[in-house]
């Protein structure tokens, strides 16, 4: 049994879909960015940096912070969406690391100064929308040659569509990107990435997009009211 402790994030979706795909029995803690629950006991004997995601794996008695050690971990307790083999999980691992040290942080940048800062710094939003298109490119190149990033589908796949998924949140533009639109379809079709995107609660609407509804403005409130704290820090 996994416990999970989680946000509706693209970080903690990666999780939540991971979870769903490899059928494993878990057990959500929702976690409160809001209030600071992060930062404060016993979330942190979980997740030290006071970030989400996080699990406890009851069988190890271990817990394991950082989604792309926890998308590791659970592939190998699995025995799914990671092949065994060197080559096969060099190319995965290859692609989980991009989305970790590429995608994720460049588009939660784009998410917090096109979204959420209280002044608009234009410099800053277009660097990290441009950056963020040009990962999306290398990610298209990519799937012009495989199906998926790493060939068959994989946790390299999860964790980039948690964000890829999020482009018009960030302002990120996918037009032309043909091979990376058929990807982010095929995905979006599987019932386990689908219920995976409902963990904790379904923020499928506004990760679309889509901003007029009572609960997406009060989730920019939120996400606002965050960055300002962090700020004054």
């Amino acid at each position: 049994m996994i416990d999970l402790y989680t946000s509706p994030t693209p970080n903690g979706h990666k999780v939540s879909i991971a979870l769903e795909e490899m059928a494993l029995d878990y057990e959500v803690h929702t976690i409160d960015l809001r209030s600071g629950e992060q930062k404060q006991e016993p979330f942190l004997t979980h997740s030290p940096n006071g970030r989400i995601p996080a699990i406890y794996d009851r069988d190890y008695d271990l817990s394991i912070f950082e989604s792309g050690a926890i998308m590791i971990h659970l592939a190998e307790k699995s025995g799914k969406f990671l092949p065994t083999d060197t080559i096969g999980r060099s190319r995965v691992l290859q692609w989980l690391m991009f989305q970790m040290g590429g995608i994720g942080p460049m588009m939660g940048q784009a998410n917090v100064f096109f979204r959420y800062f209280p002044e608009k710094i234009q410099p800053a939003i277009d660097r990290y929308q441009s950056e963020g298109r040009r990962l999306f490119e290398v990610l298209d190149i990519q799937l012009g040659k495989t199906e998926y990033l790493a060939g068959d589908y994989s946790i390299a796949d999860m964790a980039n569509w948690a964000w890829v998924r999020t482009h018009r949140w960030s302002g990120v533009d996918i037009e032309g990107l043909e091979n990376l639109q058929r990807w982010h379809v095929a995905i979006k079709g599987r019932p386990a990435a689908e219920k995976g995107l409902t963990v904790p609660v379904d923020m499928r609407l506004l990760r679309d997009g889509k901003e007029n509804s009572e609960e997406t403005k009060a989730f920019i409130k939120g996400a606002q009211t965050m960055v300002q704290g962090i700020k004054k820090d």
